[in-house]
């Protein structure tokens, strides 16, 4: 539905992912005239859900782990169960260019390697203590933290080869960007925001240790649902202009639409698509041009049945070459039933410019380099490159670059004239993955609500 000229409403919502959706939800539980616009033809953001060989696969968030309280909660109460991600068996690793299995978080190194990764664990631990998630900026060690990237750091404390890579590894999947592009303050804080490493990286008690069998865009389409048609797609918002009466016009193909407030939970990189009338702030648009979303994709490949479970292997692979450098088993069925379902993060960098014939043959290589020729014999394949989306594109977060948070942190979710900022990037708790967009967006609806609680 398009949006009509000369709407009225109490708050506009701009995005249709979770943190726009739960704003929407909970300023219309408390009692405002709420609409959400959103420039794709559906709801979800970065939870993006397809269908392979017959059953649901995540393109895009996947994952939720203890801790992770606001989306459980959001989830279950829409009625949307999880399932243990599978992890029964051994774990792989191709190293050094050899294959090896191992059963802990940490693969199975020389016991030089093992107590170097120890020690830099050690170290980001301790500096961490020293960092504030609520305003890093303004930590005793902020400026020395985001004067280096995360590579600077670990070859500052000359941490090895295999502990870089390593790294290495945990930065392409948690940012989508090489350790040489990411603020280490960025990389401390988010961590933290996490509740460290271990909680960040492990499958059982960790953020990967759960998922949703239909898929986690469908938390998105039961909260759109509830919404019914205060929700609108293919409606970009391009422009937001704030009028002399202090209520702001939004504006997109369909419409103009008059607001108290306004709630756009975008990545900040996304922000800049929308022009402000007056401008922002500097201080705000400068954080918009120096907050990069980072790049990341992946790939499914489904078999006949879940091949690798009869060898006694977990699925979760890790490897030193790309393009597929971390695997997990999200096969439908926990038992050996068909279909089975190898889940690979690629490397942007060099799967994204490949035609699609050639990232399908470069990603199924990977899959056999760690289980084997029969993972070139796939029953069905579906790839998805965030950087390569016609709207919004790039993720899974912003890969904040050194100096980036403290220049223009204080601004990254200040409320400006009736503008409130929502997104996974502006969470405290869990930063940059489903649980900190909930917790984002019902942050702004709480300030948005307080706002139209202000006598005009």
């Amino acid at each position: 539905m398009d949006a009509g000229a000369g709407e009225v409403v109490d708050v506009v919502v701009v995005g249709a992912g979770f943190a726009g959706l739960t704003a929407a939800r909970e300023l219309s539980r408390l009692g405002h005239d709420v609409l959400v616009l959103e420039g794709r033809d559906r709801v979800g953001g970065r939870s993006y859900t397809a269908t392979l060989a017959g059953a649901p696969v995540d393109l895009g968030a996947t994952f939720v782990g203890p801790t992770q309280e606001a989306v459980l909660a959001l989830a279950a109460e829409l009625g949307c169960d999880a399932v243990p991600t599978y992890g029964r068996g051994k774990n792989l690793i191709r190293w050094r260019g050899k294959v090896r299995s191992y059963r802990s978080t940490i693969p199975r190194l020389s016991i030089l390697e093992l107590l170097d990764v120890s020690r830099i664990q050690w170290r980001f631990d301790r500096i961490s203590r020293r960092v504030s998630v609520a305003e890093p900026w303004a930590s005793p060690v902020a400026d020395e933290l985001d004067r280096v990237s995360l590579e600077q750091w670990l070859r500052s404390v000359h941490a090895g080869a295999s502990t870089r890579d390593l790294m290495a590894i945990m930065s392409r999947v948690t940012w989508g960007a090489e350790p040489d592009a990411v603020s280490m303050l960025h990389a401390v804080r988010y961590v933290k925001a996490a509740g460290g490493l271990n909680r960040m990286l492990d499958v059982e008690g960790g953020a990967q240790q759960d998922r949703y069998p239909g898929g986690t865009q469908q938390i998105a389409v039961r909260m759109a649902d509830a919404l019914g048609e205060r929700v609108r797609l293919h409606a970009p918002v391009g422009r937001i202009a704030r009028n002399p009466d202090a209520t702001l016009t939004v504006s997109c193909p369909g419409g103009e639409i008059t607001a108290r407030a306004v709630v756009v939970a975008v990545p900040p990189a996304h922000r800049g698509g929308i022009a402000f009338d007056p401008p922002l702030p500097p201080e705000h648009a400068a954080l918009i041009r120096n907050w990069p979303q980072g790049n990341l994709s992946k790939a499914y490949a489904a078999y006949e049945t879940p091949f690798w479970r009869a060898d006694g292997y977990s699925g979760e692979a890790l490897s030193d070459e790309g393009p597929v450098f971390i695997t997990f088993d999200v096969s439908p069925d926990i038992g050996d039933a068909g279909p089975g379902i190898l889940l690979g993060f690629t490397d942007a960098r060099s799967f994204d410019p490949l035609p699609p014939a050639d990232r399908r043959e470069v990603a199924l290589a990977g899959f056999a380099s760690l289980f084997g020729p029969a993972a070139t014999r796939p029953v069905d394949y579906l790839d998805h490159c965030w950087s390569a989306e016609a709207f919004a594109p790039g993720g899974p977060t912003a890969a904040v670059p050194p100096g980036a948070w403290t220049a223009h942190g204080p601004w990254l979710r200040r409320a400006c004239d009736g503008i409130f900022w929502a997104g996974t990037e502006t969470a405290d708790v869990w930063t940059g993955f489903l649980d900190g967009a909930v917790r984002s967006g019902l942050r702004a609806a709480a300030e948005a609500h307080q706002e139209l609680a202000r006598p005009s």
